[in-house]
C-alpha cells in the first residue's frame, strides 16, 4: 500500500500543522456564525422575528444573529461609514439614535413586500415592535427619514409617503433642514449626482420611441426633465398612469439627479411621482 503523502513531512511539521487544524475547527465553534453567501436565501425565510444588537445607521440594523436588515423604503441621513472622502450627511447621528431609541435589545417582527435581499446581503423588511408599532412609520412621522422606493420593492409606500408628507408640514427633524428641501426644477441642476425631490408643474409630456419625457421647462436640453424607459413603462401602465396624459399637472418627484442634456431623474416605478392638487 502507498504511503499517505502526509506521512513523509517532517514529525515537527506534521504536529503543528495538526495543532493548526485544531485551532481551525475550535475556532469555527467558538466564534458566532456569520451566515454564508449560500445560506442567506434559507436566512430570509427564517428571519421573522430578531433581537437588535445594534444600530449601522438611521435605516440599517444588526440582529443578535449577526444578520443586518436594512429598512426598507426608507432613507435616513447617511453617515460615512469608512467611506473615504464621504461627508456625513446632516442629522445622521440624530437619525441613529432615533433608530436605536425604538428598536436596540427589542425584539422585532420582520415582514417583506417585495424583494427580500440586497446586493450587500442584507434583509430588506419592513419591522414592527411587540405592540406593533411599525418602525418605519415612526421614523418618517420624526421626521428622521425620507421615503425611497424601488421598483422591486413598493409594499406600504403610499403609507409612507401620507407621514412624510405631514412630518415635512410640521418641519419636523431633516425638514427643518435646507439640505433636504424640496426642489424646484430650476434648482435641480444644482444638485446633480444627488437623491432629490423635486416639485413642479410638467410644461409637456411626450412618449417617443416608446420611452416617456415628463418636461419641466420649454428646452428638453437644459431643462429638467423625468424619463421612463420602454420597459419600466409598463409599471406605469399597470398601475392606470398615462405618462402622456401627464402634461399641464403639478407634481412631486424623487430619485437620483443625473445630467442627460438638462438634469434628470429616470422613473422606474410610479410610486416616485406624487400628484398635487
Amino acid at each position: 500500500m502507498a504511503k499517505p503523502v502526509w506521512s513523509g513531512a517532517p514529525r515537527g511539521f506534521r504536529v503543528k500543522s495538526r495543532l493548526f487544524v485544531l485551532f481551525l475547527a475550535v475556532a469555527c465553534v467558538a466564534a458566532p456564525r456569520m451566515p454564508r453567501a449560500a445560506d442567506w436565501p434559507r436566512a430570509t425565510e427564517a428571519a421573522r422575528a430578531g433581537v437588535v444588537a445594534r444600530a449601522v445607521d438611521g435605516d440599517t440594523l444588526v440582529l443578535e444573529t449577526g444578520i443586518q436588515v436594512r429598512l426598507v423604503g426608507l432613507q435616513a441621513p447617511k453617515l460615512p461609514l469608512g467611506r473615504a472622502g464621504f461627508a456625513k450627511w446632516p442629522l445622521a447621528d440624530e437619525a441613529k439614535a432615533a433608530l436605536e431609541s425604538l428598536t436596540l435589545g427589542k425584539a422585532l417582527t420582520l415582514s417583506y413586500g417585495g424583494q427580500r435581499i440586497d446586493r450587500h446581503g442584507r434583509l430588506l423588511a419592513h419591522l414592527a415592535d411587540g405592540s406593533g408599532r411599525w418602525i418605519q412609520g415612526a421614523m418618517l412621522e420624526a421626521g428622521m427619514a425620507r421615503v425611497y422606493s424601488f421598483a422591486d420593492n413598493r409594499a406600504r409606500i403610499a403609507e409612507m409617503l401620507e407621514r412624510e408628507r405631514a412630518a415635512r408640514a410640521a418641519r419636523r427633524g431633516i425638514w427643518a433642514h435646507p439640505f433636504y428641501a424640496v426642489r424646484t426644477p430650476e434648482e435641480a441642476a444644482r444638485h446633480i449626482g444627488s437623491f432629490q425631490i423635486v416639485e413642479g408643474r410638467v410644461l409637456s409630456a411626450a412618449v417617443v420611441r416608446r420611452r416617456g419625457y415628463l418636461n419641466f421647462g420649454p428646452d428638453w436640453k437644459t431643462d429638467f426633465t423625468v424619463s421612463v424607459t420602454p420597459r419600466d413603462a409598463r409599471r406605469f401602465r399597470a398601475a392606470g398612469v398615462d405618462i402622456a396624459a401627464m402634461g399641464g399637472r403639478s407634481v412631486r418627484v424623487r430619485g437620483w439627479l443625473r445630467r442627460y442634456n438638462g438634469p434628470m431623474i429616470e422613473a422606474t416605478h410610479p410610486e416616485q411621482i406624487e400628484f398635487l392638487p
